[in-house]
């Protein structure tokens, strides 16, 4: 059996993942195609991540890949969180993780508009939404008031927990609108404000794809999303592979079984990796990188101990979510965060040497010039973030 080390895990890392300094790339739609998928529950967290990966990259290339090159889309996929993805592997996507969460999230909302007294609960919020869509395509574009607008049952009053001292009322815009998103029908446009603010425009799906979402079956795409995991963060124990999809054990088997993997030894850890992805990798030379909150590659694993080591309880809020991140030659060895007044504050959390320091310091310099007059907090604190911010 193969045996691939720490080291050549760590090294795998820096180049797939584009942070050694000679893979590093200007193209957005280049460094999302090396992840996969770019996090983006915090909006900032895609320029960022972008960023960290470039040589110069400027805000205002991500926002022309993003709505106007249109290279890029905006969707819920893996885990029900939103990514930012190359728009060749929205079909993908689409048919591996977002049609069922569709099928979920319309049985969810139906249940709660049933116990609020609407009858036929399901036909009515799918006739919503066809006329929401149909309401879109005549737009063009439009914000979630404007649609409900147009569409008078979006506006439709839904008390949640009806009877309880807790229920609170609500109407059905967003989740129409996410149910929308998630069937691939309606896109996230650009935002009402700067590039971190996450007050979107919805536009049709057939402004990003002519004619939309291709249909693939849900097979033959969970296993080419494995095979595209696999490519950039493999080699890995087949836990991260089912924690990073979301999906059901019996998912995660039949996907692998249509790919070709082999088996390896991860410094006493079995895992896998691509049968053609066998040959050793040598290491670059040593890199930093200042990685933001919800970074993909902290968080495209579930088992994180061989670049984390002990440092996950001053790095990760209480529900998992990784904060800004300070890398060293392929590990995490402290954290970061950018103040009011826009400096960037770095702790290390271990001696990592004065060449550590230097090169940590320079890119410091860089991120804080890439923010500008920017300001962001991110969306979920994490204990050494919160100390270096305040």
């Amino acid at each position: 059996m193969r045996t691939i080390s720490t080291a050549e895990r760590r090294a795998r890392l820096a180049l797939r993942h584009r942070l050694a300094p000679d893979r590093r790339t200007d193209d957005p739609a280049e460094t999302a195609r090396s992840l996969v998928a770019l996090h983006a529950t915090d909006p900032a967290t895609v320029y960022l991540s972008a960023a960290a990966r470039s040589r110069n990259l400027v805000p205002s290339a991500l926002e022309a890949a993003l709505y106007d090159d249109r290279t890029l889309l905006r969707l819920l996929a893996m885990r029900r969180t939103m990514f930012v993805v190359p728009v060749e592997l929205a079909p993908v996507l689409q048919a591996s993780c977002a049609d069922a969460l569709a099928a979920k999230q319309l049985v969810r909302y139906s249940g709660f508009i049933e116990q609020s007294g609407v009858p036929d609960a399901r036909a009515f919020f799918a006739a919503t939404a066809e006329e929401t869509h149909a309401a879109l395509l005549k737009l063009g574009k439009a914000t979630g008031v404007q649609l409900s607008k147009e569409v008078p049952a979006l506006r439709t009053t839904v008390q949640l927990a009806p009877g309880k001292s807790y229920s609170t009322a609500t109407n059905i815009t967003t989740w129409v609108l996410v149910t929308l998103g998630l069937q691939g029908r309606i896109v996230r446009g650009r935002p009402n404000g700067s590039w971190i603010s996450s007050q979107y425009v919805w536009q049709p799906a057939e402004a990003w794809i002519p004619g939309g979402v291709p249909v693939m079956p849900a097979k033959e795409a969970r296993a080419a999303l494995v095979r595209a995991w696999l490519r950039a963060f493999g080699p890995a124990p087949v836990s991260d592979v089912k924690w990073w999809t979301g999906w059901t054990v019996a998912d995660v088997k039949a996907a692998l079984a249509e790919i070709a993997t082999v088996e390896v030894d991860l410094d006493g850890v079995p895992g896998i990796v691509l049968a053609d992805d066998v040959e050793p990798v040598a290491a670059p030379e040593p890199w930093a990188a200042l990685l933001p909150a919800l970074d993909p590659t902290p968080m495209g694993w579930k088992e994180r101990g061989w670049f984390l080591g002990p440092h996950a309880p001053a790095l990760f809020d209480r529900s998992g979510n990784v904060g800004p991140t300070v890398w060293w030659d392929g590990r995490v060895v402290g954290g970061w965060a950018q103040r009011a007044d826009g400096e960037i504050a770095v702790r290390f959390l271990e001696d990592a040497g004065s060449q550590a320091r230097a090169a940590v310091a320079a890119e410091a310099e860089r991120i804080a010039a890439f923010y500008g007059n920017i300001r962001a907090v991110p969306r979920f604190r994490t204990p050494l973030e919160r100390e270096l911010s305040a």
